[in-house]
């Protein structure tokens, strides 16, 4: 898949993702196999551009091309202002969020809230693409509601204003993240235009991601939620995708250089107090897969000092890489 005069192999995007997809995240899942990681969304509101949050969102340092940086509002000409100032701090995509379900941010007739309003679409894309000189692309869902279906006519939109690529999430507004998505109705976006179409909701292993793009017949995938403690399905699904046959899991003793590898990412990125916190949740999700994960995080959220958070979660991958080398041993 082609966005622009990037060639993405494989077409697999980690999907935008606020509170989660930062930098260390976006470096993470690239070297895991992802080929685009779109960073959190940055407000075009020119009040908070200086904020620390915003400029946190906008460090893209030792990220490979293409870096992109989705940005939300309702103001097609300060959209228009975000998209320059992005660009000019390192965006090399531009993609615009007219799919976030949050009340907050529908509450402020953005994100997906935006799809009830087609003409503001059209004025919004207008600006954007005219704006700046780098591909955009825009991430959109089917619809409002049950009754208001219009992702195919908002795509159509997107197409005629310049959009490179479109992102289509199979479940409306009204959905959030609940219920099964609909993966007709994001083929018959993909029918309804020329531009490639991503498709994101619920691909959470190779054999979904297989079965998606045939039915869809989507140019690429958007992973976000399924991401969250297991990176490596990028990786996983890449080769599963080139030989049709599924990579062994990777050993625990790699999951756990992975993880303290993010940690101490995490730790530089956000400094010590910040970085301990966020890397909380995180810990979390890598920790789940295992029986022995609930008494880990019951340990690690009481730590607050970098170092020691870092320790712990060292101990507990080696202790489980050991009990699975004995489980081996015994075999």
């Amino acid at each position: 898949m082609r966005i622009g005069p990037y060639l993405l192999d494989p077409s697999l995007v980690l999907a935008p993702m606020a509170g989660i997809s930062d930098r260390p995240f976006r470096l993470l899942c690239r070297r895991l196999g992802a080929s685009l990681a779109v960073s959190e969304m940055v407000s075009a509101d020119p009040r908070l551009r200086a904020s620390r949050k915003t400029q946190l969102r906008l460090d893209h340092r030792g990220e490979s091309d293409p870096r992109s940086v989705q940005i939300l509002g309702v103001d097609p000409q300060a959209l228009a202002e975000a998209a320059r100032s992005s660009v000019a701090q390192g965006a090399q995509i531009i993609d615009i969020n007219m799919g976030c379900p949050a009340k907050k941010v529908c509450g402020a007739l953005a994100g997906a809230a935006l799809l009830r309003d087609e003409p503001l679409v059209r004025r919004i894309l207008d600006a954007v693409v005219g704006a700046v000189s780098v591909p955009v692309t825009l991430k959109i869902r089917i619809g409002w509601d049950r009754e208001h279906r219009n992702g195919a006519a908002v795509a159509r939109i997107a197409e005629q204003s310049g959009i490179q690529a479109l992102a289509v999430h199979g479940r409306t507004r009204a959905c959030g993240y609940a219920g099964p998505v609909d993966y007709t109705a994001i083929r018959a976006i993909k029918q309804a235009v020329a531009i490639p179409v991503i498709a994101n909701g619920d691909i959470d292993s190779p054999e979904r991601a297989r079965w998606v793009l045939d039915h869809t017949g989507a140019d690429g995938l958007m992973i976000g939620r399924a991401a969250r403690g297991r990176p490596w399905i990028f990786r996983d699904i890449t080769h599963y995708l080139r030989t049709g046959q599924r990579l062994p899991p990777p050993s625990v003793e790699r999951i756990g250089q992975w993880v303290c590898g993010h940690l101490e990412s995490l730790h530089d990125f956000y400094g010590e107090t910040a970085g301990v916190c966020i890397a909380r949740k995180h810990l979390a999700w890598y920790s789940q897969h295992w029986r022995e994960g609930a008494e880990f995080r019951a340990r690690i959220n009481a730590v607050e000092h970098p170092r020691e958070q870092l320790a712990l979660a060292r101990d507990f991958f080696e202790r489980l890489a050991n009990k699975a080398n004995k489980e081996r041993l015994a075999a």
